[in-house]
């Protein structure tokens, strides 16, 4: 018995030795890849395919990541496949589970539609390539100066691990014919949900508008919003901190959609349930998506947006490329690309999108700033002034605790 442990643990010991020297020679034959001239980038992406796992929830995203596909390889002569996943964790643990067994080239992602906690965690594990977003042309149209989240995600540094590719806010989308006062805060929505028995829900996390809906009510109930920057080790503390997000939940849900006893399972299913007229508010993090749907047919044209007057919260979504990726040259063309003016008037187009632009519009040429003043942005979105005051996101450590706790308290 004892000499079979110490034959496997030689054996599991010469496998981990083998992988970390593998992997080091992987990192050290692409050190000097985000930093080779952008021509000779273009050159060895011809012919290579790029899996992109991106959430695959909607289908007008589906159609614009597919308009992309049609686009990189107009130009470049890649292809874009669609790994549709409807939780990016998903993504994370399948990558740490290939550097887990030494497959340190060939992985199964290329690129990945990422932020928050699931960029912490690749991040902490050293699962990502770069830094490669220096190199990529259109980063430099970026709004770095303006637009702190696309160089911060949820307090995290990007060091250049990802590339943004789109602004969000936390918004509610209504149906102007059956809702005339819009709730201004956390507490005046749980009045109104009180008030409209079976009205209103929200999907259950970790779904990313469930989770938003819960790190909103979270901002705005604790005394001191900066305790949330920084990463929770602290039981009491955490207990502390977020006694009053569980009080304001265990009052609001005996009031939602069936009781509080049965949740969506998505922010589609509750889009639907909005459609069909079971609620009247919706959530979203897109403020162009209701004049996107209007638009696409799939809600009724007296939807509209609303926000709470103290702010609500707001991040960036980005792209980031596994460490282990075959194909990182395409996947550095599709994410420039992606931040690319024509790119990113499209994305925000409601046509299309509807989603804001990481870009600077005074960076843009004469000819591209007047694509994005064209741009009809639709009845039912909101002004960037009527959007109010962007809520940063709390530090990804909050999130993972809070939705665990969820799950106990009410999941079923």
């Amino acid at each position: 018995m004892g000499i079979k442990k110490t034959f496997t643990s030689a054996v599991l010991l010469a496998g981990f030795i083998f992988s970390s020297s593998t992997a080091q020679s992987v990192l050290a034959q692409d050190s000097d890849l985000p930093n080779q001239d952008w021509s000779k980038i273009e050159a060895k992406a011809a012919g290579q395919t790029v899996y992109w796992n991106a959430w695959g929830g909607s289908e007008l995203i589906n159609e614009y990541i597919a308009w992309v596909g049609k686009r990189v390889w107009e130009d470049n002569k890649i292809t874009l496949k669609h790994v549709k996943v409807t939780d990016t964790a998903d993504v994370v643990s399948r990558v740490l589970a290939e550097k887990t067994a030494g497959k340190n080239t060939e992985g199964s992602v290329d690129l990945v539609w990422i932020n928050g906690e699931n960029f912490a965690s690749m991040k902490k594990n050293e699962l990502l390539f770069g830094p490669f977003t220096e190199n990529l042309p259109s980063y430099h149209l970026v709004d770095i100066e303006n637009k702190a989240t696309t160089t911060t995600d949820f307090t995290i540094p990007v060091d250049g691990l990802e590339a943004p590719w789109g602004m969000a806010k936390f918004n509610f989308i209504y149906d102007s014919a059956r809702v005339k006062n819009t709730p201004n805060s956390a507490t005046e929505l749980l009045t109104w949900a009180q008030n409209n028995p079976g009205r209103f829900t929200y999907p259950s996390p970790p779904d990313y508008l469930g989770s938003t809906f819960l790190k909103q009510v979270l901002v705005e109930s604790v005394q001191d919003p900066e305790i949330l920057r920084e990463e929770v080790t602290d039981e009491a503390e955490f207990k502390k901190t977020t006694s009053a997000l569980w009080s304001y939940l265990d009052r609001m849900h005996p009031a939602l959609w069936r009781d509080g006893k049965q949740f969506p399972a998505s922010s589609s299913a509750q889009q639907q349930l909005l459609d069909d007229g079971e609620v009247d508010i919706h959530l979203s993090f897109n403020p162009g998506s209701a004049s996107s749907l209007i638009k696409s047919g799939e809600l009724a044209p007296s939807v509209r947006t609303f926000v709470f007057g103290k702010g609500t919260i707001g991040n960036t979504h980005f792209v980031a490329i596994p460490y282990n990726s075959s194909s990182k040259e395409a996947a550095m063309i599709v994410a420039n690309f992606l931040m690319s003016p024509e790119a990113q008037a499209r994305k925000q187009d409601p046509q299309y999108w509807g989603d804001d632009t990481v870009l600077s519009i005074a960076k843009l040429s004469p000819e591209d700033k007047k694509t994005f003043s064209e741009i009809e942005l639709g009845a039912a979105t909101l002004s960037p002034q009527d959007l109010g005051p962007t809520l940063l996101e709390p530090h990804p450590s909050w999130m993972e605790r809070i939705e665990k706790e969820w799950l106990t308290r009410y999941g079923q």
